[in-house]
């Protein structure tokens, strides 16, 4: 007998976005699977959407695509845009930033865009940006949050045009350098988030990614360590104004950046959702809307999706508890299963399991213990 959420919450997402419960009789889900004919948006969440064809020039997919929102951390590839401009015929980037940069683009690192948005001018980095790109609905922060570089304003369509400018137009150091450190994007962000949701999450490599979360969020733990968030103690955001034009108060989670070879496709999909909701649920919901995206020919993971309960996973290097965590789940997210094998007992009294799942998007094993399905051994998942 092993332990589960609630007898009502033990389903499962099979791969392409098909819902399906956790029983015996459930078809196994197929890496060739496609997308579902409509974007999903899952109750309760905000989305504005856009996905880019640059081989055929067309969009494939869009959902509100110029509704406004918070950008949070994707502003940050104005910021290194704005830093780029005009340096001269090799773009040379200095030591010095290249070590602010290179953690800002991979990891969101704060405290370096705090620095770029206070040395090269607050909102008119915005203002600069926007002229040079002919962005349509980006914007500084609202009147007395200037400081506030999280309360730039974004759409899915204008952050299309920001990567099709990096992809087609830029000079060949700057998309390198860019994109480059983009493909690089660590699952552990700087402030203990694990950032590989949305687009990492949804489709194989090659792609990448830069990502954006904002809101009352539980701190981040990913990696072996608390990780503690440093979002507040930067200027990504602040208590939100009375009004304001763009919702600054709902939580924010953002994916955008490129699939496929030669970066065929640009992603943007930004969201919403309810006040008070968890990381790991905005994490899922993003996911699931996601995986609906019409990216044809893209490569998507092969596995089983599963719900997960309990705060704070540990993820092993192998089937058992004997070996240190690689890191931790968000708390209660959905993750792809690979396989399963029989590993070391865990109890979670008055619970007990000795199957193991294997996650591939995190290179680690999970107690079968803390999967939303009614028995130890998964129904639909093959043997390791």
């Amino acid at each position: 007998m092993r332990r589960r959420l609630l007898a009502t919450a033990a389903t499962l997402l099979l791969v392409g976005g098909m819902a399906g419960s956790a029983t015996a009789d459930v078809p196994a889900a197929r890496p060739s699977q496609a997308a579902p004919a409509a974007v999903q948006v899952p109750n309760g969440v905000t989305a504005g959407a856009a996905v880019f064809d640059r081989q055929t020039g067309a969009f494939t997919e869009q959902l509100d695509t110029s509704a406004r929102f918070r950008s949070a951390s994707v502003v940050k590839l104005l910021l290194t845009l704005d830093f780029l401009w005009n340096r001269g015929p090799d773009y040379t980037v200095p030591a010095a930033d290249r070590a602010l940069l290179e953690p800002m683009l991979r990891s969101s690192y704060d405290d370096a865009a705090d620095h770029y948005w206070v040395e090269n001018g607050k909102a008119a980095i915005i203002t600069r940006m926007a002229g040079r790109l002919g962005l349509k609905d980006t914007a500084p922060p609202p009147t007395g949050y200037e400081g506030y570089w999280g309360y730039t304003s974004l759409s899915a369509r204008d952050t299309v045009t920001i990567y099709r400018y990096l992809l087609d137009s830029a000079p060949a150091p700057v998309r390198d350098f860019v994109m480059g450190n983009l493909r690089q994007s660590t699952r552990c962000a700087s402030d203990g988030f694990d950032q590989h949701f949305g687009i990492a999450g949804a489709f194989g490599k090659p792609w990448a990614v830069k990502q954006g979360w904002s809101g009352s969020y539980e701190e981040g733990t990913c990696g072996t360590g608390t990780g503690a968030s440093t979002r507040t103690a930067s200027k990504a955001e602040a208590p939100a104004p009375a009004a304001a034009d763009v919702d600054l108060t709902r939580p924010a989670l953002h994916s955008t950046g490129t699939v496929g070879a030669g970066d065929r496709f640009i992603v943007a999909v930004f969201t919403l959702h309810p006040v008070g909701t968890s990381y790991g649920k905005a994490y899922t919901d993003l996911g699931r809307l996601t995986r609906s995206l019409n990216v044809p020919g893209a490569a998507r993971p092969t596995g089983w999706w599963y719900g997960t309960w309990s705060d704070h996973v540990n993820v092993r290097r192998d089937p058992s508890t004997s070996n240190a965590p690689m890191t931790r789940l968000p708390a209660g997210v959905e993750v792809l299963v690979g396989c399963q094998k029989r590993g070391q007992e865990v109890s979670v009294p008055p619970y007990t399991n000795d199957w193991w799942a294997y996650l591939p998007q995190y290179g680690g094993w999970i107690s079968n213990i803390y999967i939303s399905s009614p028995d130890n051994r998964l129904p639909d998942v093959k043997d390791c």
